[in-house]
């Protein structure tokens, strides 16, 4: 069992109104639920990461809770996500990759089974260090109005032996999005891709 003591927790929260153009009849919404954890695997190598994953899953359903509670507290509305990792630079980028099934999984599971994989982005980083975590539509990777980023990070972290896991949600399309492909509508939801 690995020790992934969270030192902070930290909710970033946005509406946009407009991006230059006329504004929506309702803002989007985009929220990140960020925690900054100590790096059991930090400074030395080992061959077993993947047993780990196990003891991150609580951290991902309570990352995902925030989320959602931030977000309104109704998951009908929630049509974006995406996750990501920053680990200190006493760690490896493969311990960023610790975060894909605890992560994706959570909110999967609480956003009702969703059928689109979870776009990810990790990297190995500073103090200090920023992430542009990639969202993508819930059901359906196709969907072009839901390509978005945002960027995150905490000011202080990850310290070198910390890991900055993150999760991302949001609510609609990209405002004035008009770059065609699939309509959020016209999602089957069959095979996450259309």
């Amino acid at each position: 069992m690995s020790e992934f003591t969270a030192r902070k927790i930290a909710v970033l929260s946005e509406e946009i109104f407009h991006e230059g153009g006329p504004a929506p009849a309702a803002p989007r919404r985009r929220a990140a639920a960020m925690a900054l954890v100590k790096n059991p695997f930090a400074g030395r190598y080992a061959e077993d990461l993947e047993s780990a994953m196990e003891d991150l899953k609580p951290l991902g359903l309570q990352l995902t809770d925030r989320l959602i509670e931030t977000l309104g507290g109704d998951i009908s509305l929630i049509d974006g996500f995406g996750k990501g990792a920053i680990v200190g630079v006493a760690g490896e980028l493969e311990h960023g990759a610790l975060w894909h099934v605890p992560g994706g999984y959570a909110m999967r599971e609480r956003l009702g089974d969703s059928k689109a994989i979870v776009p990810s982005a990790k990297k190995v980083g500073a103090f200090g260090a920023r992430l542009d975590v990639p969202l993508g539509h819930i059901n359906a990777a196709y969907v072009r109005s839901h390509f978005d980023a945002m960027e995150v990070g905490i000011a202080d972290g990850p310290r070198p032996d910390e890991i900055l896991f993150c999760l991302a949600m949001a609510c609609g399309p990209r405002v004035h999005a008009r770059m065609g492909g699939l309509r959020a509508e016209d999602v089957k939801g069959e095979d996450g891709l259309r």
